[in-house]
């Protein structure tokens, strides 16, 4: 039998919301799983998987069974020609698996370092930042069919990844409990840094003459970039990026450059472009401005905060104003990156 505890959530979510709900129960192995499933199915229950609560923005009181992810453990499973892979459980701390990855030489993951939240969270956001996708490297995960009550291995083309999105965030939400995540690694001989990204391109650490360019250094470098330009979540509530870069058309976009000359925007292989959701929030005004305890961060216009006592509803009547104001002036939709959850 599992028991479920009424608990305060307000620690547990990065935006620093108020919030409790009525049932949480804290998963940590892998033995939980089988009656967590019987319970669901006699009480149909309606649940959300809750990692390190760095994307999404709860409600005051959540009317559901929050499934607290804590589970730990790092495990190389296999090393062949430089090539490895890679398992964490869900509960893990992404940038600390992240810097386990560097400092153990398993290359691939350094971009992606500092972003906030859970492995077990990453795919579902489909997360990336300086030229790294996490599906790129994906190997596989296990997760729990919780209406099913049965694990399952998924490589992935069955995560249906696509931008910021996965089956697990949208499509079936609330029907997968994600276990474990591998990720398809390399040792230094057969990894190649990814520079792409500009920041990392005009970083001066990775430009200096006659030092080759490592994981380690590239994770320094994002680790500085990010603190440069993101709040702490410990001294600033906050969920990272709000909103999700806008991909238009060719033809939308010669529009948006012709009228603004100096948008920021990036060509895709499918001849769409990604247009920087920060520089057009930025341009209509939206940077350090608040409604009541909610506002947008003075230093990235995509990030929104709470400056203390904000709730879910203050946050999204300025996510609204912010995306009403935006498709007025542009023409362009935003979409927030972060689940809302009631």
């Amino acid at each position: 039998m599992l028991h479920f505890l009424e608990q305060d959530l307000t620690s547990c979510n990065t935006l620093g919301l108020r919030s409790s709900a009525r049932a949480v129960l804290r998963y940590r192995r892998q033995d939980q799983l089988p009656a967590l499933s019987e319970q669901l199915a006699a009480g149909r229950e309606r649940v959300f998987v809750l990692g390190g609560g760095s994307n999404v923005v709860l409600a005051p009181s959540l009317d559901c069974l929050v499934v607290k992810v804590e589970s730990r453990g790092v495990r190389l499973l296999s090393r062949s020609d430089g090539e490895l892979v890679v398992e964490a459980e869900a509960g893990e701390v992404w940038h600390d698996f992240v810097r386990r990855c560097v400092d153990e030489g398993w290359n691939g993951l350094e971009n992606l370092a500092l972003i906030p939240g859970t492995v077990g969270a990453a795919p579902v956001q489909n997360i990336g930042a300086y030229g790294v996708e996490l599906d790129q490297r994906l190997h596989s995960l296990s997760a729990w069919d919780l209406h099913a009550g049965r694990m399952v291995d998924m490589d992935a083309k069955a995560c249906g990844f696509s931008y910021r999105n996965s089956v697990f965030k949208e499509a079936e939400a609330g029907r997968w409990l994600i276990v474990k995540v591998r990720f398809r690694l390399s040792e230094a001989g057969a990894w190649r840094p990814v520079l792409n990204y500009p920041d990392l391109q005009r970083h001066a650490q990775l430009q200096e003459a006659g030092r080759a360019v490592t994981a380690r250094r590239i994770f320094d470098a994002v680790c500085e970039i990010r603190r440069s330009k993101l709040p702490d979540p410990a001294v600033l509530g906050n969920a990272g990026s709000f909103f999700k870069n806008p991909i238009v058309s060719a033809d939308v976009y010669a529009s948006l450059k012709s009228a603004h000359p100096q948008l920021v925007a990036y060509p895709q292989e499918d001849g769409r472009y990604k247009v920087a959701a920060g520089w057009l929030i930025d341009q209509a005004g939206w940077k350090g401005r608040r409604l009541g305890a909610a506002g947008v961060h003075d230093r990235q216009a995509l990030v929104l905060v709470n400056h203390g006592g904000a709730n879910a509803e203050d946050i999204m009547r300025l996510a609204d104003a912010i995306r009403v104001d935006i498709a007025e002036r542009f023409g362009v939709d935003l979409e927030q990156e972060p689940v809302q959850v009631s």
